[in-house]
């Protein structure tokens, strides 16, 4: 009988490696928040730019939607990127 190397399920992903790859971070309109953001992307991917982002005020302009076109390697480094923006005190969403 023979064992198969099973893959654990966090590493499991639909997502095809590399990847241009959307994900949206919402939070309060601040005048440093696209900043931010582009900051802590460009600690995983230093070649990341804000012509990269894609940003909407809410109706009522007190949130900021932006979305960032990341090129990913693997899920791990997509993941890292998620843990960051979601940790910074700015941040409300990512998705």
């Amino acid at each position: 009988m023979t064992q198969q190397a099973q893959t654990p399920a966090a590493e499991e992903t639909l997502i095809e490696f590399p990847t241009n790859f959307p994900i949206k971070v919402m939070g309060e309109t601040h005048d440093d928040f696209t900043l931010e953001v582009t900051r802590i992307i460009q600690g995983h991917w230093p070649e990341f730019d804000t012509h990269l982002i894609e940003m909407r005020g809410s109706s009522n302009g007190k949130y900021l939607s932006l979305t960032c076109l990341v090129y990913v390697t693997s899920k791990p480094q997509l993941d890292d990127i998620y843990r960051s923006l979601t940790s910074h005190p700015m941040v409300k969403v990512v998705l």
